[in-house]
């Protein structure tokens, strides 16, 4: 684009500075390659659509004397989430990312707690194939930023930077009826989970191959521990968005994932949700929510007749904050 700009303004300049010299023939000549020129480049701008939302939200809560019980606590957290978005004939990219990061400090605890991370980009290139349908490839890389905890211990942890960190690499088909849903229909897909992290992944956190040693020797191995899985098999991801009311935007996004070779009854799911309360121009309540499910995760259950059990289970996670909202 910078070369474009640049020869439109050393044509600009031709025929300014040596419009006396040349004849009225070369001059337009000189003026149409410039306007071809400017509408190319405007063409490109027009052909990406840019927006998001970023938020920063904080909360305290201060308790004395309250009889009810409970504790003190101030929280803040930060999410950002942006698309970028090309079209032109019949080619449409779609990319998105999400960051979000939460921290709190409860009573007298003198150390901030994390309560919320996340790290996500998705890119979807699209080639359109009749009204409605595309014929599509999709990429998803996520992890998070800093280490979690299972607290209130906080000195062990049991995740952190790419580990674990998911990729997935689809090829199917999207429909798009409208600007507010679609849905990517993909039978091939490979999904890979990593987790560089030699601790973690040497007990099979996030479902690899953990350590196998010998029942006779203790330190002998039989198998050594893996930092990657590799799955493959059929993917679905569901979106949708739309505005509820004036001031109030809903958007939702549910991801399936079958394993062809393992288990291909339990359904691997990922359910979002983000809505959004607008106030003013820059201040709002978000609201998000996130569901997942993977019976290859073992997680310490904490609810329910399981309790205290360590096993597969349903994961869900609220975040509601209000504070500072910039939407573009």
């Amino acid at each position: 684009m910078k070369k474009k700009i640049l020869s439109i303004a050393l044509l600009s300049l031709t025929i300014s500075s040596f419009a006396q010299d040349v004849t009225k023939e070369d001059a337009d000549k000189l003026r149409a390659e410039a306007d071809k020129l400017k509408t190319a480049t405007a063409d490109t701008v027009k052909a990406w659509k840019f927006g998001g939302i970023v938020t920063v939200n904080a909360q305290q809560v201060s308790l004395t004397n309250w009889a009810a019980g409970g504790n003190s606590s101030i929280s803040l957290s930060a999410l950002i989430n942006v698309f970028a978005t090309y079209t032109k004939g019949k080619i449409v990219w779609d990319n998105n990312l999400q960051l979000g990061y939460g921290t709190i400090k409860q009573g007298s605890n003198k150390k901030w707690w994390k309560n919320d991370d996340k790290i996500q980009i998705t890119s979807k290139l699209g080639h359109k194939l009749s009204k409605s349908w595309y014929l599509s490839g999709l990429v998803d890389f996520r992890t998070q930023f800093a280490d979690g905890y299972n607290y209130p211990n906080d000195s062990v942890y049991i995740s952190r930077f790419m580990a674990p960190g998911y990729g997935l690499a689809s090829l199917g088909f999207d429909y798009k009826p409208n600007d507010h849903f679609s849905a990517f229909l993909s039978p091939v897909t490979g999904k890979f989970t990593f987790v560089n992290d030699d601790k973690l992944a040497s007990v099979g956190a996030f479902g690899v191959q953990k350590d196998i040693m010998d029942p006779t020797d203790s330190t002998k191995y039989i198998q050594h521990h893996k930092t990657h899985r590799e799955e493959f098999g059929a993917y679905v991801k569901m979106q949708y968005q739309t505005k509820v009311m004036e001031n109030i935007t809903f958007q939702t996004v549910l991801e399936l994932f079958s394993n062809y070779f393992h288990n291909p009854q339990n359904v691997d799911v990922n359910w979002t949700t983000l809505t959004t309360f607008k106030v003013n121009k820059f201040i709002s309540a978000t609201l998000s929510t996130q569901l997942i499910y993977d019976d290859d995760i073992k997680v310490l259950r904490t609810a329910g007749d399981n309790k205290g059990t360590t096993g597969p289970d349903v994961q869900f996670k609220q975040v509601l904050g209000v504070g500072f909202s910039y939407k573009f």
